[in-house]
């Protein structure tokens, strides 16, 4: 699933570079003791929230990766070598202005003319692979555990199971509790949202004919001239609601826009019955039935309205820089490998593993993984994927999740962890999100974190980013944290391609920039923790300081 939920949202001076050609070494001092930083009070216009992930936190107060002193003061003129980013994702339009250029052409294929040129299996895979076919929407994964164990399993007692069925009779019983839960929350919500719509629509109708306009304020709702008992109720109801928006057609927008949410989800993610993978006749369960799905890494969908998710991610990675179109991405010297394999709803693992290993061999040398799930029934395939990036010298960008939970507490997928705490690949790196209100609220409230499991963080709340159809909007989740750190890694391995998937690993961790600020986590303003505790790295990445520590380390 693209990861999980999505919800809403160094004092030191450098000196120029000593040349501007691509072998001259960096003689420049890198970003630290950030500690004594003033808090910014000023809020962020438009224009800056745009462009806040590529900040300096010493110049502008904002928790950004330094993108732009980067470019200005280190990579100048530079020129790098082209490196290929595979986005695991929902799909990417890949005609968008601020992306077509930027998108990875398999050199080894003939578009259109139905042979596999390039003999890896994949018939005119021109941009990537679609490991979904038509498929878009799809069950959660405890929902498809249910279905398969229930035959087995319902109705009976756990003394009653044999000792070789016991973990999956127990993981049948925790799945369930989950769809329970979690169908039963979906449908209180659901309606509630139709109930408070079915209130607030005739009242709000009934005063636009009285006010004359659609779009009234607190103050022409105050101003309404001896108002009837029932006209009392009308104004109190309208006046809490324009708490929400700043009109009521938004809350009435956003009521819709959640009751078709909730029912998508009742009608897709939660569906028992509903066989979404059979129009892909492969067998999920079967990991050597390898070759299915399409070359439309666009999906299915004419609006592309299933491809928004990766559309995003690709953009922040990769939309071309400087065209005076839309936005910049963070890294140059890059293409996009698009390859669909998540859905609205939770991925396959066999698809997953698979869309690793087609990336690696087809010349990836960064993975962004944002999407992720609370069961994994084949998860070796993914394990066995990963290690094989690794093997590979692929570095794998991974998002943290949205639930604001402690990672080192509860398993998420995918993750490169060992049931004994130990990492079985130095290449796979999980990035938690930030806000960009430096401070104490810097954390965004949704991301997960963990001293173990989250390596760095990274921007993630009001992104700006393309869109389906050359469009760009704000979305957030650490979903947009880990493309931010993919982009950073592709410049390292332009740059510094001599430098291995581990080491640009280290580099993205070392490198960052660290507070003991004590932070809200969770956006629980009780649950406070020091932000040098809550990752292994305990630091946000900075893409200024991680070129520096590249460039010491390349030219060891």
């Amino acid at each position: 699933m693209n990861i999980f939920k999505t919800t809403l949202f160094a004092v030191a001076i450098s000196t120029v570079l000593a040349g501007c050609g691509s072998g001259a070494a960096i003689v420049a001092t890198p970003i630290q003791n950030i500690d004594s930083n003033p808090l910014k009070i000023t809020p962020l216009t438009e224009e800056q929230l745009k462009h806040w992930p590529a900040m300096d936190l010493v110049k502008d107060t904002v928790p950004g990766m330094s993108v732009d002193k980067a470019y200005s003061e280190i990579i100048k003129k530079r020129k790098g070598e082209t490196v290929i980013v595979g986005v695991i994702d929902s799909g990417v339009d890949i005609e968008h202005e601020d992306l077509k250029n930027v998108i990875w052409t398999n050199p080894g294929e003939i578009a259109g003319n139905g042979i596999d040129d390039d003999n890896n299996g994949f018939i005119d895979d021109i941009h990537g692979w679609n490991f979904l076919g038509d498929i878009v929407g799809e069950n959660m994964e405890y929902v498809r555990i249910i279905r398969k164990f229930k035959p087995k399993f319902e109705g009976k007692s756990e003394a009653s199971i044999s000792a070789a069925e016991r973990d999956n009779y127990a993981t049948y019983q925790k799945a369930k509790a989950e769809y329970e839960k979690e169908f039963s929350e979906i449908t209180a919500n659901k309606a509630r949202y139709e109930q408070i719509l079915s209130q607030l629509k005739p009242t709000h109708e009934t005063m636009v004919k009285k006010l004359g306009k659609e779009n009234y304020t607190k103050e022409d709702l105050s101003a309404v001239q001896n108002p009837s008992p029932q006209e009392q109720q009308q104004i109190a109801m309208l006046s809490q609601m324009l708490n929400f928006a700043d009109s009521v057609p938004e809350v009435l927008e956003e009521l819709e826009g959640g009751i078709e949410y909730f029912t998508d989800r009742l009608d897709n993610n939660f569906n028992m019955t509903k066989d979404f993978r059979g129009v892909l006749g492969d067998n999920p369960e079967d990991i050597a039935d390898n070759i299915y799905g399409d070359n439309n890494v666009s999906g299915p969908d004419p609006t592309r309205e299933n491809v928004k998710h990766g559309t995003h991610v690709a953009g922040i990675i990769a939309a071309e820089r400087n065209n005076n179109i839309g936005m910049d991405g963070v890294a140059n010297n890059v293409k996009i490998m698009a390859i669909r394999a998540v859905p609205d709803g939770d991925e396959y693992d066999k698809d997953i593993a698979l869309a690793i290993r087609y990336a690696v061999d087809n010349g990836a040398k960064v993975l962004n993984t944002s999407f992720g799930k609370y069961y994994s029934p084949q998860a070796d395939w993914v394990y066995d994927a990963i290690k094989y990036a690794a093997s590979k010298d692929v570095l794998i960008v991974n998002a943290a999740g949205n639930d604001g939970f402690d990672l080192d507490t509860v398993n998420v997928y995918p993750n490169d962890q060992f049931d004994n705490g130990s990492e079985m690949a130095d290449s796979f790196l999980t990035v938690g999100a930030l806000n960009y209100k430096y401070g104490s609220e810097m954390v965004a409230n949704f991301s997960n974190y963990g001293k173990t499991n989250v390596d760095v963080f990274a921007p993630g709340v009001k992104i700006w980013a393309t869109t389906p159809l050359n469009t760009y909007e704000f979305l957030q989740g650490t979903s947009m944290a880990a493309p931010e750190v993919a982009g950073v890694a592709a410049m390292i391995r332009s740059y510094y391609p001599s430098l291995s998937a581990a080491q640009v690993k280290q580099i993205l961790m070392d490198s960052g920039l660290s507070i003991n600020t004590q932070v809200v986590l969770g956006g629980e303003s009780s649950n406070t923790e020091s932000f040098s505790n809550i990752s292994k790295s305990g630091k946000m990445v900075n893409m200024y300081n991680a070129l520096i520590m590249a460039d010491k380390m390349a030219n060891l």
